[in-house]
């Protein structure tokens, strides 16, 4: 069996499943947001009952993220409302936005969206967080109502995003009835070259296969270039299968695996127990594609979807009005950092906006210094807008005095994962997509700019 079909297997209790069976499996985590967690608690209120409760208090992670800090009323109420079932339920892993457990979200807008308005216990982008929080563990199923939750394939697990109807029948029995999927395999040969990165390994694979080429299908990574690869960049790979259409992502699990899971379940005392499944050597595969990482060029998504694939370096006369690093793809540590290495010690020339994905990574970025500055001051002494508010910000547009967004018809090029019409505000703006060395490069010229002429 595959590593997904090994996965779903364990999980519905049986010793062989194959692509197109239909299986009841237990879920091990189920994870929801600020936008979809109120419709999930009414579905699941309506059919079990309001005073149900839910079968596992510790299998359920909730993390607000996606409209925060924005002035919108509606926004802040679902945060509210995210408090209250959490209060009711008993549920230990909320990474609420203020530390009352009694109070109520508001955002200040008199404090502008760059200093911090968060709490102890905010966590960011919920698919970074949800890793950097010890709830991604190998071997499990991870369910959320979100479609990058398959984001956390990086670990040797099942992740796929669900409607809120399925969460809110976990959410009262922890089952799902899942299809198995076909599994499509990319076995990964060399190591990356300079100025490329995870980014730029999955655009070149939604260009090959298009953006509906893994429909409902798994994405296995596999071969000496999958093990060479780091964790930030394999979550970078597995969050971007959906935009192949793909139902999951996976890769094996190994040392580097293990190593980020004992770390981040022991410092935040959560479940650290897991068994992870191993490759077998009889696998069956719908699709079977040899790619030779120290081939790959920085590549491109261009407008309108991301399986339009050009090469940067094809692309100079593309003018842009904006640039923006931030997201679960683009906004961890490494990436920022990777950001910073092209942009220290020059200055952009469009609007170049910075949102980390947790507040670790705004503390990573202080706190890491660079020539006796620390990166946070050069990427402001660059030009960049620095938010110390992680979140999802302007991915996917938002309230209109959401930061980042693209209230008007613009040009942008960004290190996150969607590009559709109307992702990032305004449906006529048009959005690049590349990776974070990329967005960095272009946001010094003010076109699409193959970042290697500023790597030495």
């Amino acid at each position: 069996m595959t590593l997904t079909e090994k996965v779903l297997a364990r999980a519905a209790g049986k010793k062989y499943v194959q692509p197109g069976d239909n299986i009841w499996v237990n879920a091990d985590v189920l994870l929801t947001h600020d936008v979809c967690g109120p419709g999930t608690i009414g579905v699941f209120k309506r059919e079990f009952g309001k005073t149900a409760k839910v079968w596992d208090k510790n299998k359920i992670v909730i993390i607000p993220d996606h409209y925060i800090f924005t002035a919108d009323s509606l926004s802040n109420r679902n945060v509210d409302i995210l408090r209250d079932f959490v209060r009711e339920q008993g549920l230990p892993y909320f990474y609420d936005v203020i530390d009352d457990p009694n109070g109520h979200w508001i955002f200040d807008k008199s404090k502008g969206q760059l200093a911090k308005q968060y709490g102890s216990h905010f966590a960011g982008v919920c698919h970074t967080a949800i890793a950097a929080k010890g709830h991604t563990r190998p071997g499990e199923i991870l369910f959320g109502t979100d479609s990058h939750t398959c984001m956390a394939g990086a670990f040797n697990q099942f992740a796929t995003g669900i409607g809120n109807t399925d969460a809110g029948f976990i959410m009262g029995t922890g089952k799902l009835l899942i299809k198995v999927p076909e599994t499509m395999r990319f076995y990964l040969e060399g190591a990356l070259p300079k100025g490329v990165m995870g980014k730029d390994i999955i655009l070149h694979i939604i260009g090959e296969i298009g953006f509906d080429g893994a429909t409902y299908r798994a994405m296995q990574y596999e071969g000496p270039g999958a093990y060479n690869l780091p964790m930030d960049d394999r979550m970078t790979v597995t969050n971007m299968a959906i935009e192949a259409g793909g139902k999951n992502g996976i890769f094996p699990y190994d040392e580097k695996c293990a190593a980020y899971v004992n770390e981040r379940t022991k410092l935040n005392g959560t479940k650290s127990d897991y068994q992870p499944v191993e490759l077998d050597q009889d696998q069956k595969f719908i699709y079977d594609k040899v790619i030779d990482l120290s081939k790959l060029e920085p590549t491109v998504a261009q407008h309108p979807d991301p399986g339009n694939r050009a090469l940067a370096k094809t692309l100079d006369k593309v003018k842009l009005d904006r640039a923006y690093i931030g997201s679960c793809t683009g906004g961890k540590t490494s990436d920022f950092l990777a950001f910073a290495q092209i942009v220290k010690g020059h200055t952009v020339k469009i609007d170049t906006f910075g949102v980390p994905a947790t507040p670790e990574v705004v503390f990573d970025l202080k706190n890491t210094q660079w020539d006796g500055k620390s990166v946070w001051d050069h990427l402001v002494g660059a030009g960049v807008t620095m938010t110390e508010n992680a979140s999802c910000a302007a991915c996917l547009g938002g309230p209109v005095d959401t930061f980042g967004r693209m209230n008007k018809p613009m040009s942008c090029i960004s290190a996150t994962n969607r590009n559709f019409p109307g992702r990032m505000g305004h449906k006529e703006s048009r959005v690049y997509l590349a990776s974070p060395y990329t967005v960095a490069a272009s946001a010094l010229t003010g076109h699409i700019t193959d970042p290697r002429e500023y790597l030495s």
